[in-house]
């Protein structure tokens, strides 16, 4: 089957909103401190509930359940690691949101995680287009 343009861009809105949604929207404290430490289970949870966002997202658009599994997995790892990276290096430099320095972590951070998307959507396209 030929995966249209259409579907594929529907594809990636879905899964950014869902981004903004698990990142800015249901966030708790307990996922926002101590994110320096890497065993930290409140980046866990986090990065559970972006997993399981993108599992309902993508079996939403007809992926294979054993597909969205494996991809949704590899994302929790993926991104886990992604938001460990900007904590320890915001930490490390003491930054606050007074400046410039933790606004470009926060921007690479996110860079980071929507270029994970689009590899999400190559994958989807290839496997399962």
């Amino acid at each position: 089957m030929l995966t249209s343009v259409g579907t594929v861009l529907l594809l990636l809105c879905a899964l950014q909103i869902k981004h903004m949604f698990a990142d800015y929207y249901m966030q708790t404290p307990k996922m926002l401190s101590g994110r320096g430490e890497y065993l930290h289970m409140g980046r866990a949870q986090h990065a559970g509930i972006h997993a399981i966002g993108s599992f309902l997202v993508l079996v939403l658009f007809g992926a294979p359940f054993l597909f969205s599994l494996v991809l949704a997995g590899i994302e929790w790892v993926v991104h886990f690691n992604i938001d460990y990276c900007k904590a320890r290096y915001s930490d490390a430099k003491q930054y606050t949101p007074t400046q410039a320095g933790f606004w470009r972590a926060a921007g690479t951070d996110q860079a980071a995680h929507h270029l994970t998307y689009i590899a999400m959507v190559w994958a989807w396209v290839v496997y399962t287009g």
